[in-house]
């Protein structure tokens, strides 16, 4: 016991450890940073071509499909790479386990798509449009090979796999706009990505001498995940609620023009999100690891990972607060100039979005995800309320308002509960810097002793 305790938490930069999860992360970065390049300078010549009203068109049915894309992912994917970790001489079991709950889970999503389209007496176009977004969840099914390589933390191949679907999906992205093609073949390249991303995934998994024939479907395995899961994909609904429902009643509310100011900056915002997905789903096996040593060395790899999240997400604010008016002049030109004041509000969710991602990676290795459903819903809440009070009073800015608020409540509203105290106090330590200037300070010291 008292080995344990005496644990050192300092990182070893020279420790095989260090070398293998920096590996890791640095393929899962490359693979982002090229994706977001890519897709950033696509998108831009995209929102460019469509113009505010059939961009708004666009985002509206990739909202309105991606309402439903929890029941597609049934909450697998961070179980899936636990259970992995803990057991990988079960990999085959597990991978066609989730496999096929996927894919079920993908079928029940396209249902309930339809079935609400023709509920709600939706545009019959629009209808179509949506329904051609809903058939990239099929594909979908196939990133449990994603989440094979994350767990066995070889990410490399999960790069070759989702940099080639993003390189594809934009050439063809490309070529629409070369020959002027309408909407609704911008939808059909939305699917198509996934399929090609399905295509690579296999590619990568046979590369590795690995077959799916051999993947095996458990019932008593799928009951447990689902047992595991199903908190988690409640909290997916209702992340997806709160994270695309702006933009569903903003297009209610006020018109397709608006939500196409309104999502030009909401893609310039989440267009950092990979930072801290990336980040949490390359250390989490080290996360899991950790606590097997010691409670002292958990935290203070949590720590770590909050105090790193902060800081970029506020640096990342400042300078877009201050250059908003010429960051959406120069990248979609002044037809867009309405979008600056939400890029000026909405940046700052990125703070809290940082901060959530990490503490949903302890929720989930203290199997806590009965209290993730519950802080996700209160946002969800919270978030509709201040849509359905502020849009009829200040449009496209109070729907920018209503994020930032619900986003900052939904990181810190389980303070209360005694099993998220102590994160609470950490991630407060990492917000107002002062993690920050303790290392400062700890820095000069060294300094003046040497």
């Amino acid at each position: 016991m008292q080995e344990k305790n005496n644990i050192k938490t300092k990182i070893d930069f020279s420790s095989e450890s260090f070398k293998k999860y920096f590996t890791n992360t640095s393929w899962l970065f490359f693979e982002r940073i090229l994706r977001i390049i890519i897709s950033f300078i696509v998108t831009i010549y995209i929102v460019r071509y469509l113009g505010p009203k059939d961009f708004g068109l666009y985002s509206y049915v990739i909202s309105f499909s991606w309402l439903f894309g929890a029941f597609s992912t049934l909450g697998l994917e961070a179980i899936a790479v636990r259970e992995i970790v803990k057991y990988p001489d079960k990999q085959e079991e597990i991978n066609g386990t989730v496999f096929t709950l996927r894919l079920l889970g993908g079928i029940i999503a396209i249902v309930l798509i339809a079935s609400t389209v023709f509920i709600t007496g939706e545009e019959f176009y629009t209808s179509i449009l949506i329904l051609i977004a809903s058939v990239s969840f099929i594909f979908q099914s196939f990133s449990v090979i994603e989440y094979f390589f994350r767990a066995i933390v070889k990410a490399k191949y999960n790069a070759y796999a989702l940099s080639t679907s993003v390189i594809c999906s934009s050439l063809l992205k490309i070529l629409l706009i070369l020959i002027k093609a309408p909407l609704i073949y911008f939808i059909i390249a939305f699917s198509f990505e996934y399929f090609v991303l399905a295509i690579g995934y296999l590619l990568v998994y046979k590369r590795n001498k690995l077959s799916v024939f051999n993947w095996k479907f458990s019932k008593h395995l799928s009951k447990s995940l689902l047992k595991d899961s199903w908190p988690l994909m409640l909290s997916g609904i209702v992340v997806m609620i709160y994270m695309r429902i702006d933009q569903i009643m903003i297009k209610n509310m006020i018109n397709d023009e608006a939500v196409g100011y309104y999502a030009a900056s909401v893609r310039l915002c989440e267009a950092w999100y990979f930072i801290p997905v990336t980040l949490c789903n390359s250390i989490f096996p080290a996360i899991v690891n950790a606590k097997n040593v010691s409670e002292q060395f958990y935290n203070n790899r949590l720590q770590k990972l909050y105090d790193l999240l902060a800081w970029l997400a506020i640096g990342i604010s400042i300078p877009v607060t201050i250059f908003s008016r010429q960051i959406i002049s120069i990248l979609y030109g002044t037809e867009y100039i309405n979008s600056a004041p939400v890029l000026t509000i909405y940046i700052w969710a990125g703070v809290a979005v940082f901060l959530g991602v990490a503490s949903s990676q302890y929720l989930i290795n203290e199997n806590l995800t009965k209290l993730a459903f519950v802080r996700n819903l209160i946002g969800m809440i919270v978030n509709v309320i201040l849509n359905f009070l502020l849009i009829p009073g200040y449009g496209i800015i109070g729907a920018a308002i209503a994020t930032l608020i619900s986003y900052t409540l939904l990181s810190f509203v389980l303070s209360f509960k005694k099993d998220f105290y102590q994160q609470f106090k950490m991630m407060l330590k990492s917000v107002f810097l002062i993690t920050f200037f303790q290392y400062i300070t700890n820095v000069v010291i060294n300094k003046r002793k040497s």
